[in-house]
């Protein structure tokens, strides 16, 4: 965990294995995942491979739909569905993901996010729907192994 309000560092197994740090701190209500690219998150190419970024756009979102319910940004929310547009290359470098919502209800809500380079660089933008985690099956998750 960080020592900065808003900025979750190291919490999940993802966070510890691809580096990025979770910011919903912000009174926008917007939480934004940023990684510092480094060549072991590349592909064959030499740029962001599809998958981080995939991921990064995801916990942003997630994170996101969270803020909805819980100042945290802690409150589960599951992925119901995700769709990615890939716009450029993600080179070496900061890149942030950042996620707003843009409609929905008490339990399903649609949130929209773009990945951009410090650079200004549009890599890719997401689309997706997240479920509210109701409370019995969250403590049914968090019972589990």
């Amino acid at each position: 965990m960080s020592d900065a309000p808003g900025i979750i560092v190291d919490e999940t197994g993802t966070q510890r294995l691809v580096g990025y740090t979770l910011d919903v701190g912000r009174p926008d209500g917007r939480a934004r995942c940023r990684l510092v690219v480094h060549d072991r998150h590349t592909n064959r190419h030499g740029v962001l491979h599809g998958g981080i970024a995939a991921m990064l756009l995801d916990s942003a979102c997630g994170a996101t739909a969270s803020l909805t319910v819980d100042d945290s940004g802690r409150r589960p929310f599951l992925t119901i569905s995700l769709n990615i547009d890939f716009v450029g290359a993600g080179r070496l470098g900061g890149v942030t993901a950042t996620g707003h919502v843009v409609g929905g209800g008490r339990s399903l809500l649609f949130v929209a996010a773009e990945l951009v380079h410090d650079d200004g660089t549009l890599i890719a933008t997401a689309s997706g729907v997240f479920k509210r985690v109701a409370t019995e099956t969250r403590a049914r998750l968090e019972a589990s192994p």
